[in-house]
């Protein structure tokens, strides 16, 4: 990544470009206040409904879609569920067939895999209350349905994410993810690719192994990293990087994957924290399933964690460039600073 501004006191805007996303980003800190009075305006509340059974919960199992699996694999106890979603944006029904095309545009199939991963029994339970090892678990159960899904050659590419809270697009108040299988190679997944292909032809080196700017670190793991990105599109984004080179997620082992949960788990901590238990996206940006060799050696994955703090509106929905207030700098030293009890 590229290295950042040296100083963290920014009076003027910028306008940096996210060498991963290819896009230009706004850095204007007079339309916010200062960084650490950064609040969310509709905090999710820390115990949503506590006594309102929903499918999710277990002991109604029957009401939800078909199980796929559950950990542990037997028995009517359960840490976690991965089942099909009740209401799918693809179908696995479908046979996948040919590219429609037609003056309008290019037609496929609506054929693809869309599942939820419950990630806790009860309903009261958040991601973030769960140990490291539980969260590790859950990482490695959208890995196991990542190489379930991969066997068809038909998916090109798989997306695992979660949606916390109403305005983050969350329809259960019940912790839980996603994992939508695609017949595409998305838009923005070829842009990263292309992004990093650049990078590795000019550099000879993978963008996100070259060592990161210290200001803009908050916190490492034996394994993992966390930072605030050097053109960071929203307010206080985090990413979680690989600190060893590896394009696919699914490829996380055990250890790596407890590891991952508890680094997740202190940013999660200290996003709450900070910012008011604010409405969260998280989304895993790794590589297409069936990536070349020399693919491999330039694609990178990490987590991205995104608070939902400000909305997007007409410029960012014209231009495809964000207006962030707040520099990734002060974002990653305000979170730095946050002390998370133990």
């Amino acid at each position: 990544m590229a290295s950042s501004s040296s100083s963290s006191n920014h009076q003027n805007p910028e306008v940096r470009k996210d060498i991963i996303s290819n896009r230009w980003i706004i850095f204007s800190p007079a339309r916010s206040k200062r960084p650490s009075d950064f609040k969310s305006k509709s905090p999710i509340p820390s115990n949503p409904n506590p006594n309102q059974p929903c499918p999710f919960c277990i002991g109604h199992e029957h009401e939800c879609a078909p199980e796929i699996f559950r950990v542990p694999p037997d028995g009517p106890d359960w840490s976690l569920r991965v089942i099909q979603n009740l209401y799918p944006a693809l179908s696995r029904d479908l046979r996948f067939g040919s590219n429609h095309a037609n003056r309008s545009g290019s037609v496929l199939d609506g054929f693809g895999f869309h599942d939820v991963v419950i990630e806790t029994p009860v309903h009261s339970v958040q991601l973030s209350d769960l140990s490291p090892r539980e969260i590790g678990n859950v990482f490695l159960a959208h890995s196991k349905r990542i190489k379930q899904v991969a066997s068809n050659e038909d998916i090109k590419y798989v997306q695992v994410f979660k949606n916390h809270g109403a305005s983050a697009g969350a329809s259960m108040s019940h912790s839980h993810s996603q994992i939508l299988a695609v017949p595409i190679i998305p838009p923005n997944v070829s842009t990263r690719l292309e992004s990093m292909k650049s990078y590795f032809d000019q550099n000879g080196k993978c963008c996100l192994c070259e060592s990161q700017s210290e200001n803009l670190l908050i916190n490492s793991s034996t394994y993992f990293v966390s930072l605030v990105p050097f053109a960071a599109s929203f307010p206080f984004e985090m990413w979680i990087v690989p600190q060893y080179h590896s394009a696919h997620f699914h490829e996380l082992d055990d250890e790596k994957a407890v590891d991952l949960g508890g680094l997740l788990k202190l940013m999660l901590q200290k996003m709450s924290l900070q910012l008011n238990n604010p409405p969260f996206n998280f989304m895993i940006h790794t590589s297409p399933l069936h990536a070349n060799a020399s693919e491999l050696a330039y694609t990178h994955w990490f987590l991205q964690i995104v608070p939902q703090l400000t909305g997007i509106a007409g410029f960012e929905m014209g231009t495809g460039c964000y207006i962030n207030p707040v520099f990734p700098e002060d974002a990653a030293k305000v979170l730095r600073e946050v002390n998370v009890p133990e």
